[in-house]
C-alpha cells in the first residue's frame, strides 16, 4: 500500500492462532512482493534519466538476445 506521500506502508495483521514466527514470515513476503528493498537499493545513488534509459535499453537487447538464442535464431 502507498500512502499519498510516496511513502510504501506495509503491514500484515495477526490471524487467529497464527504464530509471530508466521506474521513475521508474512511480513517478509509481503515486503518482497512490494518491491521496497529494491525500491531502496535503487534510490541509494542518483542516477540521471539518460543513465536509466540506457540501462533499460541494454536489458532490452540482452533480453533480445537470449530469446533469440534459446529460439536458435542467431
Amino acid at each position: 500500500m502507498q500512502r499519498g506521500d510516496g511513502v510504501h506502508v506495509t503491514s500484515v495483521d495477526l490471524r487467529e492462532g497464527e504464530s509471530p514466527e508466521h506474521l513475521l514470515t508474512r511480513f517478509r513476503q509481503a515486503v518482497q512482493r512490494d518491491g521496497i528493498l529494491r525500491e531502496i537499493k535503487q534510490r541509494r545513488h542518483f542516477i540521471p534519466k539518460s543513465e536509466r534509459r540506457r540501462i533499460a535499453r541494454a536489458k532490452a537487447a540482452r533480453r533480445r538476445r537470449r530469446a533469440k538464442a534459446k529460439l536458435g535464431i542467431i
